[in-house]
């Protein structure tokens, strides 16, 4: 079952192009670390700036590295009905477990729509998981749609960005308790989990992937009052990730710790020194540097 803490993982680069060996290093870290499953290729993997057969290959490079121990959910969203079912297919193809579809962005489809977009995706045969992300997306699928889209075989869950907990209540209802729901916001999955939900696809786990799966380990076992102190320890983390474009300060974060390099794409930009400053003292403060 798709569960737990699921890193959305960063995207390696070396002198601007894709880093293999390193994505591969960071699955086996994963793995050791008690990570539940792996999300790549979505907006924290730079999706918009990987062209499509990198889009591919880091997909099939995560499915071929985790070779069954974990869950891969591979971002497969397009604003595109067409090019999503073909990312999707590719998934599906590589192995994935299920797809990752963001609701289309910018050019803002009815209800109507997006039930089509979805029933598109779902009947290439690869489960699906729902990102509603209006932020970014600026459509807002409601819970009466999700549950229409529930209904189709494919469509498991949704990755919820919305930034309303009581969404979760409201799709138990529409969609039903079987219809796995995760969190997409790091500061607000103990009180999604605490609401029904199954998990969070984590920014912060790529910097802190050991707490962020204890963490959801201690909600499983219906221990919140652990779970809130590993909150107190991960929140400071949180917020300095976000100062800044939320897969930067996780590069960083990273590059501290050996993991990869900080290197991002255009038109991201690498950390102000503030913001630098910020996470060096989160980190500190969450016990991973001295």
């Amino acid at each position: 079952m798709i569960k737990g803490s699921l890193p959305a993982l960063v995207t390696p680069f070396a002198n601007g192009q894709l880093d293999l060996d390193t994505l591969k290093k960071l699955v086996e870290w994963h793995v050791e670390q008690g990570t539940h499953g792996l999300v790549p290729v979505g907006t924290t993997g730079e999706s918009p700036t990987l062209s499509h057969s990198e889009h591919d290959k880091v997909v099939e490079t995560v499915v071929e590295a985790s070779n069954g121990r974990l869950p891969v959910v591979a971002g497969a969203g397009s604003n595109n009905t067409a090019e999503t079912v073909r990312l999707v297919q590719a998934a599906k193809a590589a192995g994935a477990t299920a797809a990752l579809v963001v609701t289309p962005y910018y050019n803002k489809p009815s209800q109507r729509g997006l039930i089509a977009h979805y029933t598109a995706a779902a009947d290439c045969g690869l489960p699906i998981i729902i990102y509603n992300i209006p932020g970014r997306s600026v459509v807002d699928m409601s819970p009466e749609t999700m549950g229409e889209l529930a209904k189709h075989e494919m469509i498991v869950g949704v990755k919820d960005s919305t930034g309303d907990v009581g969404r979760v209540l409201a799709q138990r209802i529409t969609c039903g308790t079987d219809f796995i729901q995760v969190s997409g916001e790091d500061a607000q999955a103990l009180g999604h989990r605490a609401m029904g939900g199954q998990g969070c696809i984590s920014v912060t786990a790529n910097v802190a992937p050991k707490l962020c799966a204890e963490f959801q380990d201690a909600m499983s076992a219906g221990d919140f009052d652990a779970a809130l102190a590993y909150q107190d320890r991960l929140m400071p983390l949180h917020q300095a990730i976000f100062t800044e474009p939320g897969l930067v300060g996780a590069k960083y974060g990273m590059s501290l710790l050996g993991m990869c390099s900080e290197d991002v794409r255009s038109p991201l930009t690498g950390l102000l020194d503030e913001t630098k400053a910020k996470m060096r003292a989160a980190m500190v403060h969450a016990g991973l540097l001295n």
